[in-house]
């Protein structure tokens, strides 16, 4: 203990690094007691007087350190209180929130299950709950307050970088340059950032000039076994040379033939290059360039029966091909970003800044086309067609064989099921001789092509930050962003063939079948685009105000932001079943003005007890997806857009003792008028007019309303010196409480098919679980070494529900009567939510490093899920049977042919690295 005198004394020191023993810049020194701060110079140096009380203690934080509490007690009377030298011990260099991110991707590209927000992997590695979020919870689809990454804000160097498109960041546009971008500023749940206002969810600022980057040169080397088995990763930061260059450069590659799913290949590249200028004291230049290239196997969700079979590592969208893996499936990310920054300080009160980015590449994803076809000569018609190659295809599986019990085919079954367990994979060689076996003139029937959206944006961002006083801030924020992109079908590999017929096989007649009027019956060749081709454009404006006030014992905020966006498709081919301007040529503009208000409080009750709450209303323009109904085929918008509408509260209450650290938050949240658009095959349909009753449709519901409330709380407190004890929870629900309208459109639909409301009211949103719990050790040695282990529980989750069959439909014959002989009691069974199981993991971590003269060496082993627990995470009814009659019929089977899909947690994991910095 370093003991003092109480009355106004200068306190000074000075604070290193206990490795390096470098000075710090910028450690934040809080005075608990009365809630002075100050910071360290660029020497590490700091000097400040104030009031020592008779036990006053003094909390220095700086991020990638561990904080350090010490107290002070008054004895003499000197007026110079000399703490000397400060050791700041650099945190375990885990990369576990990087590494948690990376692993998360293949559950977040799924569009099946919505658990895109990985945002919370990024969190403040001192913020108890937010660390255990990401290591424990989040790969186990965990969204925090069940929020998507669309309703955060994830920023480079204070620029949005969440996409048109979808309103979600692309994790692998960064992926792989975790060093790099480790200096991060993280903005909690419902509060504004110095940037823009934000959304309800965290919000992420990557700060990449590279003057602020630790100076040195570090590499390292992983193994894993989840998405990648192979990491490579180097860093090197100049620091500041001849006092105003500074230079980072940081590069990695990532490899797999395959991931803990199988036939999830993984192959990515990035690099990121940073150079700084400063130009005398007031203006600094900066520009950042970052190439991430990625291409993974995507792995598939299975039902009960397929998982009874194969098991949890099982994917069925990969095969062998010539004795090489190949995955049906791939998604290919390629889109650098390039960005110029200029700050300018002409005083210690001002602060402007301005960014120029721009972004350009390609997304895309592959699959098997089976619907090739041949046009008959002479005749207005086409034959061909192949059966779906996915080896999990309701018909090549036993419970096919077995679904009738006047019927029943043993011996099929036994086959179906020896073929499933032994082989089950894409038989890419069966393809190829299918098409191969074609007679003279006629077209491939089996191809892989790719979805491709070949985009650029082009964005200018100026902000300003004004301290009117000690106590008063003023932030504002101006940017505009253009977005332009071309979407089409590109053939990949014809697999032997020597054409594909650019037809919709399904249609009626020839003339509605082709794809592009202009070019009928065209035959496509390999690296040529078909199917579909089309643009998106979008301007978004966005302005921003914020002001926060502080005084000794409270702070309140306010900011106000208003944005305008701008969306058109323009059609560049004539879709047959939507001849004319139906899809050719530009559409309707849809056009949304948005206006979104936050505003808080909190209050210290002392340096050691703060209490806080903030109060949301957001409003959000529907993303670009969600503004047609059939985006590839149609310039029809989606009919009653609305803009989003999120409103909410929290209230938390922190207290951070020297023995230990507790919080407590409670939230209610509220969103409406959300849309969404899903696309499927299904029978049993009112009003298609056909004898099948049959067609593959595109889903509309409009008017989503979804409430979400709950309770977090974390303890973390030192049980014996080195040894803490963890405890975290999240308690909450997430339901709907609205009953949106549905409609359908179609091919086979001449006008759009209205069912009304769809009564989901009541129903849980599928959202990853809504009870999480994790109880974890932590143990870190002087001698530089640690181990931590916890075990995690969770309950309530839900298997998301089919919105068609909460319709009318549900009740009616395909022609439009009653069905006979409903027992709604047996209905209300049939619509019943399918809760998830509960379940629990076991997760390890340890590290140790050392210093060797100027090179330090360290490593780290995660181990997830050590028991090796099997668990549903989520999943999804499949829509197929779309009336009572049919749903009936297929859940009364032993093994349904059509009961939902899950998605299955991994098994035991782990991931290793070690890493020199010198």
């Amino acid at each position: 203990m370093i003991q003092q005198s109480a009355g106004q004394r200068i306190l000074h020191g000075r604070i290193i690094d206990s490795i390096s023993e470098a000075p710090l810049e910028g450690v934040r020194i809080l005075v608990e007691e009365n809630e002075e701060v100050l910071f360290t110079d660029e020497n590490g140096f700091f000097s400040k007087r104030i009031f020592l009380k008779e036990k006053t203690t003094l909390l220095c934080d700086l991020i990638e350190f561990k904080s350090r509490r010490i107290e002070l007690k008054k004895r003499g009377s000197s007026k110079n209180i000399d703490m000397g030298i400060i050791a700041l011990l650099p945190e375990n260099e885990t990369d576990l929130n990087q590494s948690m991110m990376e692993v998360s991707q293949e559950a977040a590209e799924n569009s099946n299950y919505d658990i895109e927000n990985i945002s919370g992997l990024l969190s403040s590695r001192k913020d108890v709950f937010s660390r255990t979020a990401a290591f424990d919870f989040g790969s186990n689809f965990f969204r925090r307050r069940f929020l998507g990454s669309e309703q955060g804000l994830v920023m480079l160097n204070g620029v949005r970088l969440n996409k048109v498109l979808t309103g979600r960041p692309e994790w692998s546009n960064w992926g792989g340059l975790n060093d790099a971008l480790r200096k991060q500023e993280v903005f909690s749940e419902m509060h504004p950032t110095n940037y823009a206002l934000g959304g309800m969810a965290k919000s992420i600022n990557m700060l990449s000039v590279a003057n602020i980057q630790r100076k040195g040169l570090k590499l390292s080397m992983s193994a894993a076994n989840k998405n990648y088995t192979t990491r490579l990763m180097i860093t090197y930061a100049t620091g500041l040379i001849n006092k105003n260059w500074s230079i980072m450069l940081s590069a990695s590659m990532r490899n797999a033939k395959t991931g803990y799913r199988q036939g999830t290949n993984y192959h990515a590249k990035s690099l990121l290059v940073s150079m700084d200028r400063r130009i005398g004291q007031k203006h600094h230049l900066n520009a950042t360039f970052i190439y991430a290239n990625n291409d993974r196997g995507r792995s598939s969700p299975m039902t009960d029966e397929v998982f009874q079979l194969k098991g949890t590592s099982y994917n069925s969208y990969w095969g062998y091909q010539w004795g090489k893996r190949r995955n049906s499936r791939e998604k290919k990310i390629h889109e650098p970003i390039t960005q110029l920054n200029y700050y300018f300080n002409p005083n210690p009160k001002w602060s402007i800044d301005a960014h120029v980015t721009y972004q350009n590449g390609q997304v895309s994803f592959s699959r098997l086309d089976y619907n090739g076809s041949t046009l008959l000569g002479g005749l207005q018609t086409t034959v061909g067609q192949g059966i779906n190659p996915d080896a999990t295809y309701y018909q090549k599986l036993p419970s096919y064989f077995l679904r009738s019990p006047l019927q029943t085919d043993y011996a099929n079954a036994f086959l179906a099921e020896r073929e499933i367990r032994q082989n089950g994979q894409v038989d890419w060689e069966s393809l190829q001789e299918a098409n191969l076996n074609q007679a003279d003139g006629k077209n491939a029937i089996y191809a892989l092509y790719e979805d491709v959206d070949e985009s650029q944006s082009l964005s200018f961002k100026t902000s300003f930050s004004h301290h009117v006083s000690n106590r008063l801030l003023f932030q504002g924020s101006l940017f505009i962003r253009n977005f332009q992109s071309e979407n089409y079908a590109y053939m990949i590999d014809l697999l032997g063939g020597k054409g594909y017929l650019d037809v919709d096989s399904f249609s009626e007649n020839l003339n509605q079948a082709q794809n592009n009027l202009k070019e009928p019956n065209r035959i496509v060749i390999e690296k040529e685009k078909f199917r579909y081709n089309y643009e998106l454009g979008a301007i978004e404006l966005r302005s921003h105000l914020g002001a926060k006030f502080t005084s000794k014992k409270s702070e309140f905020y306010a900011g106000f932001e208003m944005a305008a966006q701008s969306y058109q498709r323009n059609g560049l081919y004539e879709n047959g079943r939507n001849p004319g301007n139906l899809s050719i040529g530009k559409s309707e503009s849809a056009t949304f003005n948005s206006t979104s208000f936050k505003t808080g409080y909190s209050y210290r009750i002392t340096g050691r007890h703060v209490l806080s709450a903030n109060v949301n209303y957001l409003q959000n323009a529907p993303v670009l997806k969600s503004i047609f109904s059939n985006i590839r085929e149609s310039n029809n918008l989606v009919e009653n857009l609305r803009v989003k509408e999120s409103m909410g509260f929290d209230f938390n209450y922190t207290w951070r003792h020297p023995v230990i650290y507790a919080s407590f938050s409670g939230y209610y949240l509220h969103s409406i008028n959300a849309t969404n658009i899903s696309f499927y095959y299904a029978d049993g349909l009112i009003g298609l007019g056909n004898q099948e009753n049959s067609a593959y449709v595109q889903e509309v519901l409009t008017g989503i309303n979804k409430l979400y409330a709950g309770f977090e709380f974390a303890l973390e407190a030192k049980i014996l010196s080195g040894l803490k004890l963890r405890t975290v929870a999240a308690l909450g629900n997430s339901f709907y409480t609205s009953d949106p309208e549905l409609y359908l459109t179609s091919n086979s639909i001449e006008e759009t098919l209205h069912l009304g409301e769809s009564q989901l009211k009541g129903y849980f949103a599928s959202s990853g679980p809504q009870k999480a719990l994790s109880f974890g050790l932590e143990y870190s040695s002087p001698s530089y070494w640690w181990l931590s282990s916890s075990v995690n529980i969770f309950d309530n989750s839900y298997v998301s529900v089919a919105p068609i069959t909460r319709t009318k439909n549900f009740y009616l014959d395909t022609d439009g009567s009653t069905l006979p002989q409903i027992d709604i009691e047996t209905a209300n069974v049939l619509l019943q939510q399918e809760p998830l199981n509960p379940y629990w993991t076991l997760n390890i971590v340890g590290g140790k490093s050392w210093k060797i003269k100027d090179l330090y060496l360290g490593f780290f082993v995660s181990l997830n899920n050590v028991m090796d627990a099997v668990y549903k995470t989520g999943g999804f009814e499949q829509s197929r049977n779309a009336n009572y009659q049919r749903l009936l019929e297929d859940k009364t089977r032993e093994k349904p042919l059509f009961g939902p899909k899950y998605w299955l947690g991994y098994g035991s994991t782990f991931f290793s690295s070690i890493y020199i910095r010198i």
